[in-house]
């Protein structure tokens, strides 16, 4: 599933804020369930404690996105250091056929 957000273009950061932002809706859930329904505190705080889950999942998402990234990034270099090698095996050979 991550890797398939990942090729979606979903990238942790996106995550991560997500789980910021839900962080801040459980407290603005909190508040206005309490202050605008007339069912006291433990329905506001049931409310809060909902969107409040989903924070982990969230930051839990956006970790493993990154290693998503992180994985991709050292893969490129991987490849990147490979072609490297491969032109100067390449060169070598042609300077030493010269000779």
């Amino acid at each position: 599933m991550i890797s398939t957000l990942h090729k979606w273009g979903m990238r942790s950061n996106v995550m991560y804020t997500a789980g910021v932002a839900s962080i801040g809706l459980a407290f603005a859930s909190w508040i206005a369930s309490n202050r605008l329904e007339a069912a006291g505190v433990e329905r506001a705080d049931r409310w809060g404690i909902f969107v409040g889950e989903w924070a982990p999942t969230f930051f839990a998402m956006g970790v493993a996105l990154r290693m998503e990234e992180t994985r991709e990034q050292a893969m490129e270099a991987s490849d990147q250091r490979a072609d490297t090698e491969d032109r100067i095996g390449g060169y070598a050979a042609r300077s030493s056929a010269m000779r």
